[in-house]
């Protein structure tokens, strides 16, 4: 294929002169030669651009997707039906070329999108402010913890070890290189130990987070940890999964400081990990203390609704030594995404997602335990995910699955060694009674 580099060779000698170099090789003396490739890449002969696109499909179509595949996989990214609108909207070309509004207020398009994002993330968590978003939810959650110890002037912040696991691993290298203590809880029957989290708890103690729920489904006692964490001044994080808030208590309801968690569910592809979008909502009271960027409405000086970039405290536009992070994008497209999505379900429609997630998550518990060769891992109240244990390997069960085009469920033994022949599935609205039910046939088959 013909490389599309539009410079002429005698283009590039005239360039080396005016630099005052020899050759391109002197563009990369630094490099010491022993280091260098010294020969041609192996990338076979060209290629047409229709013999080209051929191939790539041919490489492609050797992976297996959620196209080939029922999904009983979750752990944190979740197969839910998107609605055709979603896509629809973020390909238009003014919102699927944008980067970000540099010159923010001729960009009212992008400006009300972000607006009613934080909108309905707010009015989602019960909260009163939320912010354009974040990375995700794992940078989400580290993000609150070092928002928590700026607002209380504390450097221990205490996180449930029913949280995520890969955002734990982010929490901590936040918190390495800021000089935060992170204090881990130990969980009891698949969730927080909550006497032992109280008993940790102190005047040095500037947050607690909390996942709802869990990172193994289960719904944790937010209560008692909220009462607990409050009486010391301290302020309580919740991350949790915004699909589950159409049947579940807000954070806000329950008492909660900051709100997080990955926004992937609301109308994202799994897109293999990501781009994913964190989301952060907190109180009137923390407002400044929040990363990101808040857009808000106002009126022109015609009385025409307008929208602003209110609050931007971020080290891009402010002093470092003023900004609340250094984070300074986000994956607003994600955002979009979400915000359509949420739009076209309305809360009739999320609440539907919500129930149908849930009662086909208990009826797939209940198909898989009557072999006998699986039990509830766990017997707590759960949403839309749950763990089995099983005297066969987690490894034998997921191959004997893929065999039949079933992806499920996540070894959990990876992440933690006691949980050994544990396997954790999700059952979101999209899974049918027949794939819930052919999922138990093959289970059952298994040996």
């Amino acid at each position: 294929m013909f490389p599309y580099i539009p410079n002429t060779v005698e283009d590039e000698k005239k360039m080396l002169a005016a630099i005052g170099l020899p050759s391109i090789e002197s563009l990369f003396e630094d490099i010491p030669e022993n280091v260098r490739l010294n020969r041609e890449l192996n990338l076979g002969k060209s290629l047409s651009e229709f013999e080209l696109v051929k191939y790539m499909k041919s490489l492609s179509n050797q992976n297996k997707s959620i196209e080939d595949l029922t999904c009983f996989m979750g752990a944190g990214a979740y197969d839910h039906l998107i609605p055709s609108t979603v896509d629809h909207v973020i390909s238009r070309s003014e919102f699927y070329t944008a980067y970000t509004p540099y010159q923010a207020e001729i960009s009212q398009g992008t400006l009300q999108v972000i607006f009613e994002y934080q909108t309905m993330i707010a009015n989602l968590t019960g909260m009163d402010v939320a912010n354009a978003s974040l990375y995700d939810g794992s940078s989400a959650i580290a993000e609150a913890a070092a928002m928590a110890v700026d607002a209380t002037r504390r450097m221990e912040v205490i996180v449930s070890s029913t949280v995520h696991p890969e955002s734990k691993r982010v929490l901590n290298t936040y918190a390495n290189f800021k000089n935060i203590k992170i204090v881990e809880i130990e969980s009891k029957d698949g969730v927080t130990d909550v006497e032992q989290l109280k008993n940790a708890i102190s005047k040095e103690t500037a947050a607690v987070i909390l996942q709802n729920p869990n990172f193994l489904g289960i719904i944790e006692k937010v209560e008692e940890v909220e009462k607990a964490i409050h009486e010391q001044k301290g302020l309580l994080i919740m991350s949790v999964d915004p699909i589950s808030l159409g049947v579940l208590k807000s954070p806000g309801d329950l008492g909660a400081d900051i709100a997080v968690g990955e926004g992937q569910a609301l109308g994202n592809t799994l897109s293999f990990g990501g781009p994913y979008l964190g989301f952060m909502a907190t109180t009137k009271k923390l407002m400044r203390k929040m990363p990101g960027r808040i857009v808000g409405e106002t009126t022109d000086v015609n009385g025409e609704r307008g929208f602003v970039l209110t609050l931007q405290t971020r080290e891009q536009h402010i002093r470092r030594e003023k900004a609340t992070s250094n984070i300074c994008s986000n994956q607003a497209l994600n955002a979009l995404a979400a915000a359509v999505y949420l739009t076209t379900l309305g809360k009739a429609g999320l609440k539907e997602v919500a129930l149908q997630s849930t009662q086909k998550a208990h009826y797939a518990l209940k198909e898989i335990t009557k072999s006998g060769k699986y039990q509830l891992a766990f017997n707590q109240p759960f949403f839309k995910e749950f763990a089995v244990k099983t005297d066969v390997t987690a490894e034998v069960v997921q191959s004997g699955l893929l065999e039949k085009d079933i992806l499920g469920g996540y070894h959990l033994e990876k992440f933690d060694p006691k949980l050994k022949n544990m396997l954790l599935f999700a059952v979101t609205e999209k899974r049918t009674k027949g794939e819930i039910e052919q999922l138990a046939r093959v289970l059952g088959g298994i040996k």
